[in-house]
């Protein structure tokens, strides 16, 4: 590849390179400062840390994937407009607080009610709301691009469970050296 040709694929890709690097440095940071904020220890920050990097970096990269992949559905159906930065940041925000809050909310509900059976499965209820939005994430995701909504609900729980996965066994993996 030329000069020309690698310079092309800079400047095409920056607009994901500062989503994923803003995202990145400011989830896992985060994170840290949550943790220490908690006093909790420095193993709690490693694992949290790590665990974010691979699973928020997974998520990330594939919802992007999927996202490039709507928008270009999209644009083969309808002329597409130009994006107004603003309104989507917001977008972006408004999704990842509100679609991100509630694999917290059993978890929040079971802090405040202290009911004994919420506190016991607020684990398990968190993977049944977390599993629902993934469902609901898709399914809307077809509906608008016009594809199908039974594969599209598929691919975004399989990659929510797989960010899941990765994210449970950095964990464990990081506790057993460290402990």
């Amino acid at each position: 590849m030329n000069e020309r040709g690698l310079k092309n694929i800079e400047y095409r890709y920056l607009p994901e390179f500062v989503y994923g690097a803003t995202d990145g440095v400011v989830t896992t940071f985060a994170v840290v400062a949550g943790v220490l904020g908690a006093s909790l220890s420095s193993a709690i920050i490693l694992i949290l840390g790590f665990a974010n990097l691979f699973a928020d970096g997974f998520s990330m990269a594939t919802s992007d994937y999927l996202s490039t992949k709507a928008r270009n559905d999209l644009r083969k159906r309808i002329k597409f407009p130009n994006t107004n930065p603003l309104k989507s940041a917001f977008m972006t925000f408004f999704a990842f607080f509100v679609i991100g809050f509630i694999p917290l909310l059993s978890f929040v509900i079971a802090t405040i009610t202290k009911n004994p059976y919420l506190v016991e499965r607020q684990f398990l209820h968190s993977i049944m709301l977390t599993f629902f939005s993934l469902c609901i994430i898709g399914w809307w995701k077809g509906k608008i691009s016009k594809k199908s909504e039974i594969k599209s609900m598929i691919q975004t729980v399989s990659i929510g469970g797989i960010a899941a996965l990765i994210a449970f066994f950095i964990g464990y993996l990081i506790k057993r050296l460290l402990v």
